[in-house]
């Protein structure tokens, strides 16, 4: 059972920085990415950032510039630096990993259980 332990959030001032950090247990099979996702309540789950087993990263445009994902294969971990935060970043950030099964062809998606961001104006 692939279980992700996130952690990092709190209050930031806008203009501040948070690091947020998922650490992966249990996959079966390689994983092959893994991400951020942001929620605002009441509204759809949102792609923040992604990074590849081979090191690619792919940023949505409202984070470009301000936030950099990177990943410690050793640890099965991923960060999130988040800096010059606004306030509408605020809301719940949710860890995302993607594990293949390359022998049948098969996808498997695991979410964190979320760590809330909120930064006062």
């Amino acid at each position: 059972q692939v279980q992700l332990v996130e952690s990092g959030g709190g209050l930031v001032q806008a203009g501040g920085s948070l690091r947020l950090s998922c650490a992966a247990s249990g996959n079966r099979f390689s994983i092959k990415a893994m991400g951020w996702y942001h929620q605002i309540p009441g509204a759809q789950r949102e792609w923040v950032a992604t990074v590849t087993s081979g090191g690619t990263t792919t940023y949505a445009d409202s984070v470009k510039g301000r936030f950099t994902i990177s990943r410690d294969n050793a640890k099965n971990t991923v960060y999130l630096q988040m800096n010059n935060l606004k306030p509408e970043d605020t809301g719940v950030y949710y860890c995302k990993l993607r594990e293949g099964d390359y022998v049948l062809g098969h996808e498997y998606d695991y979410w964190g259980q979320g760590t809330q961001v909120t930064v006062s104006s």
